[in-house]
């Protein structure tokens, strides 16, 4: 009876995992295109198979364990186990890619505070100043060590080489990009808490790439810092925690002037969307480019992410040669752009089964400068004619049971039912490498 109970338990495995096209080679395939967008980018997956409405909580599941085992055999041990405070230090080690940064290796430290809460650990990745490297590092860790925001865990890479003194060249997106997925695959990282901070140098990179990657991010916090807004639109900051603290008197590369101007921008963003902008902008009165920077990570720690916003804006923009191609659920197939002056910009809304998507392009014309750098700007926008993009759908934006309306730039682009698909949930998760996004359906629309 016993034997019995087993074969039939296996048989319905196999059952399931056939209906689900999961099966044997179905599933070494996806692996294997899950490991090809990882080296390379990969190609496109197809699989039209339907997926039942109450299949998609273990699909999603199932797609995901496969991801994990793709990670796992692509990065391998690439994430050493973190240490405890009190714990002998130790240090890994990452080689970015050669063509991205000529002989750059990036040593890191990863230590742990506190014990694990029961959806994991928030991760923060600090970004140190500019000056002599390893000095720098070591100031890091001290003062990581130092911030009273346990339980959590702190990624503290130094800089590879100090002739590329840059958080956010594509070198350190490939890095940040490895980091992302290896959290969220590791099983022991919220993956609605994560946080970029830094400090001077560190400050300027967090920020700018806390606008590249807010979709993915609970909260950033640049510090002793201030960039201009056209390296980091503070408009892509809707739905995440947002700090900046900065010197009275920290004058150099107009910190504080950069400071003061974002904070009566990320004002006047929430004003127009109350509850969307979340922040805490500070100028430190009588500071200079010192100032206490204990108050930073004990308030991003307090925020979780919203991975599926109702609203949401993107300005899509290239950051040192390299553009995104997807922010929350809105993948770009074709571009909206004519020219590199242009950046298009993406607002979406979406009331009951209503997405309403407005795409723009934006040209910047600088109007003032500050020691030669271009500071300040005047956005001109025109509505977008071309291009394509993809609105992934999941259950918890929308009642799938349901016709769902797309209107862009006015006009009714789709409305009608969607249908779950196997290759929504692959695409997806190759995608966005994250487990809230693993989306099931999706809608794809011409911009006219």
């Amino acid at each position: 009876m016993k034997r019995f109970l087993i074969t039939a338990l296996m048989a319905c495995f196999v059952l399931a995992s056939n209906a689900f096209g999961l099966q044997g080679r179905k599933a070494r395939k996806i692996k294997e295109f899950f490991i090809s967008t990882m080296q390379n980018g990969g190609g496109t997956y197809t699989n039209n198979k339907k997926v039942a409405t109450d299949d998609i909580e273990e699909v999603r599941e199932r797609v995901w364990k496969y991801w994990c085992e793709a990670v796992a055999e692509f990065d391998g041990k690439e994430l050493m186990t973190p240490f405890a405070q009190d714990e002998a230090r130790d240090t890994g080690y990452w080689k970015l890619p050669q063509e991205l940064e000529a002989d750059a290796i990036m040593p890191y430290y990863f230590i742990k505070k506190g014990e694990q809460p029961g959806k994991g650990y928030p991760l923060l990745l600090y970004m140190h100043g500019s000056g002599n490297k390893i000095r720098e590092w070591e100031t890091g860790f001290r003062l990581c060590s130092s911030y009273n925001d346990a339980p959590s865990l702190h990624f503290i890479p130094q800089i590879p080489r100090e002739d590329h003194y840059r958080w956010a060249i594509q070198s350190k997106q490939w890095a940040w990009e490895k980091l992302l997925r290896l959290a969220f695959a590791s099983g022991y990282i919220d993956a609605n808490r994560i946080y970029f901070y830094g400090i001077s140098e560190g400050g300027y990179g967090s920020q700018r790439l806390a606008s590249f990657y807010a979709d993915y991010l609970a909260g950033a916090g640049p510090m002793a810092g201030g960039e201009p807004l056209k390296n980091a639109p503070a408009e892509n900051l809707a739905n995440i925690a947002f700090s900046l603290r900065t010197g009275e008197k920290d004058y150099g590369f107009g910190r504080n002037i950069m400071t003061h101007n974002l904070s009566a921008v990320i004002d006047s963003l929430q004003n127009s969307h109350p509850g969307l902008y979340n922040h805490f902008v500070e100028i430190v009165p009588g500071m200079g480019h010192g100032i206490d920077y204990d108050k930073t990570t004990p308030w991003l720690v307090k925020h979780t992410r919203q991975a599926h916003p109702r609203y949401f804006y993107w300005e899509n923009y290239d950051m040192y040669g390299r553009k995104r191609t997807c922010f929350y659920n809105l993948k770009v197939n074709e571009p909206s752009t004519v020219n590199d002056e242009e950046r298009t910009c993406y607002e979406m809304s979406i009331t009951d089964n209503t997405i309403e998507l407005v795409v723009k392009n934006v040209v910047y014309t600088t109007t003032k400068e500050l020691g030669g750098i271009p500071m300040f700007f005047e956005k001109s926008y025109s509505t977008a004619n071309r291009g394509n993009v993809t609105i992934y759908i999941n259950e918890q934006l929308f009642d799938l049971s349901q016709p769902i309306k797309v209107i862009v730039n006015g006009k009714e682009a789709f409305n009608g039912k969607v249908t779950p698909r196997m290759q929504d949930f692959i695409r997806s998760c190759a995608e966005f490498f994250d487990p809230e996004r693993i989306f099931p359906a999706s809608i794809t629309v011409e911009i006219e």
